[in-house]
């Protein structure tokens, strides 16, 4: 049964221009203005977090705009204390939208003596009232089953499909799907699917965490134009040697389509000296001023599939038709028109 009450969304500190972003897009939806929850998030000078909610939520529908990313724990903690204020002031519901999810990379004991954060990080959301999440291309699919309240995983695959055919357009005979890893395959190989593209592997071996002792490519990419495929890219080496390998196997020119554009310490450098023509990103995590000038880096919103995706769990309606190439093309119409 859709709700009465209209959804309210708030947002912290990590990603306001997307938070305001998706206030926009559903503005434009509703016919009427939604705008953000008036609030602030502060630190004390000792840095603790103070929240304080200047609108009246009681029985209301919250929706909390967060990523967990760089710095974690500050943007996380934000969260958490978010979502306790707007249980302590009677909210109806409580749903976190967390369009990048930290500590996601840390799903499972690795070696003996290691922690599985994320599972303690689902854990400290729960407890914090969290009563619903909406997140884009979780590290691991598992993590899904980490929490004991629904989590909806949104795929960034069919806005990646959209674009692809529209900057590659008259050229999609000649694309190449490429997972970094084998353990990337699932999610190369369903971009793959979406734009019937062929598929192709760089496999890597490391010597040591952090160090990529050999590449193989898997696969005839010989006067392909390789795009490469992951969810997340941090400092980027691994991103820029896959790109060398396949310009040396033959590849006519490299491109990445990465869902989370973490782009940590000399991330920014290698890319734009890295042989790569393109690196596009979404904007899960606010882009840095040096992302933004850095000129083989560009960026795709994901405002409009939030947007609508708050919408459909706001309305009781279906998640899983915005996983849908066909689904999103006219939400995306703007940007993507001549697909």
């Amino acid at each position: 049964m859709p709700a009465m009450t209209e959804p309210k969304l708030i947002s912290g500190n990590a990603n306001v221009p997307l938070a305001k972003a998706v206030a926009r897009r559903m503005s434009m939806h509703r016919g009427m203005n939604v705008g953000l929850v008036d609030a602030r998030v502060e630190r004390f000078n000792d840095g603790e977090i103070f929240v304080e909610v200047y609108e009246n939520v009681r029985g209301e529908d919250m929706y909390i705009i967060q990523p967990t990313s760089r710095p974690a724990n500050d943007n996380l903690m934000e969260l958490l204390i978010i979502c306790d204020a707007l249980r302590r002031s009677s909210a109806a519901r409580i749903t976190a939208v967390i369009p990048y999810f930290g500590y996601a990379r840390q799903d499972r004991r690795s070696k003996s003596r290691t922690p599985i954060t994320a599972k303690l990080v689902a854990n400290m959301l729960t407890e914090a009232g969290v009563e619903r999440v909406l997140t884009l291309d979780l590290h691991a699919a598992q993590i899904q089953g980490f929490f004991d309240i629904p989590v909806d995983n949104l795929y960034a695959s069919p806005i990646f499909a959209l674009d692809i055919m529209h900057n590659f357009k008259g050229q999609m005979d000649d694309i190449m799907i490429v997972s970094p890893d084998v353990g990337g395959v699932a999610r190369a190989r369903e971009l793959a699917q979406r734009i019937n593209a062929p598929l192709s592997i760089v496999d890597k071996r490391r010597e040591k965490a952090g160090e990529v002792a050999e590449m193989t490519v898997i696969g005839e990419v010989t006067g392909k134009r390789c795009i490469i495929v992951d969810d997340i890219c941090d400092t980027a080496g691994t991103l820029c040697k896959a790109a060398e390998v396949l310009m040396a196997a033959g590849a006519s020119e490299v491109h990445a389509y990465i869902t989370h554009g973490v782009l940590s310490g000399p991330a920014i450098e290698r890319v734009t000296h890295s042989v790569m023509k393109s690196l596009v990103i979404t904007d899960s995590i606010e882009p840095t001023p040096a992302v933004k000038a850095c000129k083989n880096i560009r960026i795709v919103p994901t405002a409009p599939l939030f947007a609508q995706a708050i919408l459909n769990t706001w309305g009781g309606t279906s998640i899983s038709s915005l996983l849908e190439v066909e689904t999103l093309s006219p939400i995306y119409e703007g940007l993507y028109s001549t697909v």
